[in-house]
């Protein structure tokens, strides 16, 4: 007999061998039907792997990620088997499950194309095939059954995956007629899978490598209801409507140019100004909590990075060393501001009464991330970071902290970022060449951030392999008005470059002392942000972000001047404003500028000439009355207070 503990504390006793399912069953017929993976001692697993000794036990349903990703990724198995249906010959890549869905990058064969014409036909498939109720099973096989399965199918890209795999760590689960190497988990069989819809095609390099063969990327998603299909497909809809580069490229906020270079983001002035906006609220907010503002270069000597550990950990996905007419003098695009801030902490002397010393930096930095993965301003090669770093004496490390998670939460406040997680994600345990350091400040590290944020009563999730190659981190996970989750702000722990920077600070022993060095940031990249800014708010921006306050609206030409005086005031009071005098009528006027997404239409007409008013319309809410000019400017400054003070 095995005891099984459940995730209320209950136990149960069974018979060794035991599956997640049959313990379902057990409970109830009804839970069997619902539950789609199991978690085992931590490990999310197939609901038919039996169970051969004492454990504890997660049964997931449709509600969590984990039944989600079984669901998926058994999803990508099938398509793959109808693909391998309708287009003989396929050859396989990888197939995982994503956050919506999943997508298989595959090659079709010399000469031959999957269009989007196709994509039906193969979903007719899926269909098929799923409503034989085709059992997934798993099997445990040596690396050289492995190679023999997939070079007689004449696959080399999965023989290369497998060529990497240790012997004895490798599986196969097979449904239908489809065999596949795969780690799980899966669902029973496909009798699940009540709603299937692919959805696009896009092209992938192998492994992420522009030197390797272009794969063809299909993307699928599929439910167990055909309702929650339907109100996916809404949700697509508005995801559309509010996506970052369509309303950047309305709103004139940034764009981009093949003569500048791919994922190399240019602000025009509309877009600008919101950045201005968010550096100008986020340094009044550090200078009161007694940050200091630096500024360092775009690039550094090679060397600096070599001492960091960045050449090494970040150089394949930096921009290549730069030579300089001297001979042996490199120098790159700055990856990480950090080795500067540290440079800047050594060149003058320290006291343990100074620390903590907080030092901020709106920081540009430069990724050569790959062609295909590059997305709008989601994921750039050059990108600003509301970058900081805290020096402190070890007492102090848990203070700043608590205090920077403060902070964020102050922040995600103002920006109605209500829908968030916390992660903290730790080094890999099996595989700690990624990272530098030693194991005695990685354990101690991680201890602090682990016990910072429950005495925060911060709710975290813990992910290993997720850290940063000098420390662990505490990640702010922004789920968006579409349901994607973003990391934005983060908090790191840092023993290591204050060692590699030989930083120190006198002691009350009048001894060197080693600081502690903390890493964060709070918008996280600045690109990133306003694009999650846009889709969270269609556009429409909160009062204080927005480029523009207010448009004045004169319904005909004979009261330009008057308009002409009001937009002065309104410019030297600093509500920013624009004025309409194009010869159109007052209702067209009003819905171009609602288009805009200007907050306020002020409208000027005879009435207003007289009374030295005007006429205030809100966006999205019509009317709101005549003020006086002194009037609107205090009721405007006093709506940005409320919006950003908590």
């Amino acid at each position: 007999m095995i005891k099984i503990t459940f995730p209320d504390g209950t136990q149960r006793e069974y018979n060794d061998g035991i599956t997640g399912l049959e313990i379902a069953e057990q409970i109830s017929p009804r839970l069997a039907k619902e539950v789609y993976a199991a978690t085992v001692n931590g490990e999310l697993r197939d609901l038919t792997r039996p169970i051969d000794n004492d454990a504890t036990l997660k049964l997931h349903k449709w509600e969590d990620e984990e039944a989600k990703h079984a669901f998926w990724h058994s999803s990508a198995h099938l398509m793959a088997e109808a693909l391998e249906a309708v287009f003989p010959g396929m050859k396989f890549g990888i197939g995982p499950a994503i956050e919506n869905g999943f997508y298989y990058d595959v090659d079709p064969g010399e000469g031959k194309v999957i269009t989007e014409a196709d994509l039906l036909i193969v979903e007719n498939k899926m269909k098929e095939l799923a409503s034989k109720n085709l059992t997934y099973t798993r099997r445990n096989v040596s690396k050289k059954e492995a190679l023999e399965v997939f070079e007689a199918k004449g696959d080399e890209y999965k023989t290369e995956l497998i060529s990497e795999l240790l012997d004895g760590t490798i599986s196969l689960y097979s449904q239908g007629n489809f065999t596949d190497l795969c780690r799980g988990p899966h669902l029973p069989s496909t009798e699940p899978m009540k709603a299937i819809k692919l959805l696009s095609i896009a092209g992938a390099y192998w492994r992420g490598d522009e030197k390797r063969r272009m794969l063809t990327r299909i993307y699928g998603i599929t439910f167990p209801k055909q309702k929650l299909l339907d109100e996916y497909l809404v949700f697509l809809e508005e995801a559309k409507k509010r996506d970052h580069r369509k309303i950047g490229r309305e709103l004139e906020l940034f764009t981009f140019s093949q003569n500048v270079g791919m994922g190399l983001p240019l602000w025009m002035p509309k877009g600008s100004d919101i950045r201005q906006n968010l550096i100008n609220f986020l340094t009044g907010v550090l200078r009161k909590r007694g940050y200091k503002i630096v500024t360092t270069p775009h690039i550094g000597n090679v060397n600096l990075y070599k001492t960091s550990g960045h050449f090494e950990k970040y150089g394949a996905d930096s921009f290549q060393p730069i030579s300089t007419p001297q001979e042996g003098e490199q120098f790159m695009l700055k990856p990480m501001n950090c080795p500067h801030h540290c440079e800047i902490y050594n060149a003058t002397p320290h006291s343990y009464k100074e620390l903590p010393l907080r030092m901020a930096e709106f920081g540009t930095v430069y990724r050569y991330e790959q062609h295909g993965e590059l997305h709008g301003l989601t994921r750039v090669r050059s990108f600003t970071q509301d970058d900081a770093h805290h020096f402190c004496r070890h007492d102090q490390l848990r203070a700043e902290f608590k205090s920077i998670i403060e902070l964020i939460l102050y922040v995600f406040k103002v920006m109605n970022f209500d829908n968030f997680s916390a992660q903290v994600s730790l080094r890999d345990p099996n595989n700690k060449q990624k990272y530098i350091g030693t194991d005695e400040n990685w354990e101690k590290a991680e201890r602090d951030i682990i016990e910072a944020a429950a005495e925060m009563n911060l709710k975290t999730t813990v992910v290993e392999g997720e850290a940063a190659f000098y420390g662990p981190k505490l990640d702010f996970m922004v789920k968006d008005a579409i349901g994607r989750k973003w990391q934005l702000g983060t908090i790191q722990v840092d023993y290591n470059l204050p060692e590699r920077f030989e930083l120190t600070y006198n002691g009350s022993d009048n001894q060197k002392h080693r600081p502690v060095m903390i890493h964060r940031t709070i918008f996280g990249s600045m690109e990133r942000f306003v694009a999650v800014l846009i889709e969270n708010t269609s556009g429409k921006f909160p009062l204080w972000l927005a480029p523009e306050k207010a448009v004045i609206l004169p319904i005909s030409e004979k009261f330009n001047d008057y308009a002409a005086k009001v937009l002065e005031i309104l410019n030297n009071s600093d509500i920013c404003t624009l004025i309409d005098e194009r010869s159109e009528k007052i209702g067209k006027k009003i819905r171009d500028n609602e288009l805009k997404r200007i907050p306020y239409l002020l409208i000027i007409g005879e009435k207003e000439v007289e009374n030295e008013t005007i006429a205030v319309r809100k966006q999205g809410e019509g009317d709101q009355g005549s003020m006086k000019i002194e009037e609107f400017v205090d009721f405007i400054n006093s709506e940005i207070k409320k919006e950003i003070a908590f």
